[in-house]
């Protein structure tokens, strides 16, 4: 084990570390930067599939309303109920760490928060004129979701999606800290702030820098969202 070099700023520190190594004598700042690829796949890949099984429930449950509707949202509160990180950790530590596991599992938990939000926006717009005339003039129930509904509703998701990002990001990270994320060797923000903890008095950055990169990111993704849902807003684009 090689000792760690502190960051440059720092007495010993490098241009070559810029950030410094860690115990191993691997370079921070080349870890982060892969960590990042690591974190935003993981979050892509889940908005992805939660975000479409969330959608097709939402709609349907909001279109359809009736005994459809009840039943899909009971499922929807018993998945909005579940304590996400505890149950996450169970269903990971079952299923074996990997990268697959741990999309699934977090998207198997975040599926009912796009239901409940787009179920709200479907039942606001099918009671619009447009919905009416599309209705009598013969069009089909997928036809109107596709055609009218969807297309109404993609702006609120697009803002989901966003807003949505910066908790995967930390999901993933508190897994991987505590063992059961993305397995090492794979660079993933939260190993690195776990690999650092026992040296926090003496090599703070290995810990440090990675939990800052990931609180700037969250950040950033969530400002992101902001924005996004000022300029798509046409409530709050009149202020």
């Amino acid at each position: 084990m090689r000792k760690s070099i502190p960051p440059i700023w720092m007495e010993r520190g490098t241009s070559e570390h810029p950030l410094g190594t860690d115990r191993f004598g691997r370079d921070v700042l080349s870890r982060i930067i892969y960590g990042t690829r690591i974190s935003l796949a993981v979050s892509i890949m889940v908005i992805g599939v939660a975000g479409t099984v969330g959608t097709v429930v939402g709609l349907v449950s909001g279109y359809r309303g009736g005994a459809i509707d009840a039943v899909l949202m009971r499922l929807t509160d018993v998945g909005l109920s579940l304590p996400t990180i505890l149950i996450a950790v169970v269903l990971v530590a079952v299923s074996e760490p990997s990268f697959q596991n741990v999309i699934l599992v977090i998207a198997l938990l975040l599926w009912p928060r796009f239901a409940r939000q787009v179920r709200g926006e479907t039942l606001a717009i099918k009671e619009q004129d447009f919905v009416a005339l599309a209705v009598v003039a013969g069009r089909s129930s997928a036809w109107i979701i596709s055609h009218h509904i969807f297309p109404n509703i993609l702006p609120t998701l697009l803002v989901i999606c966003t807003l949505q990002v910066g908790y995967v990001i930390l999901l993933e990270g508190s897994l991987s800290f505590l063992g059961v994320g993305v397995p090492p060797p794979n660079p993933a923000w939260g190993l690195m702030i776990a690999d650092g903890r026992g040296f926090l008095a003496t090599a703070w950055w290995i810990s440090l820098l990675p939990g800052l990169a990931m609180l700037l990111t969250v950040l950033a993704v969530n400002l992101m969202g902001d924005w996004l849902r000022d300029r798509l807003d046409p409530k709050l684009r009149q202020l």
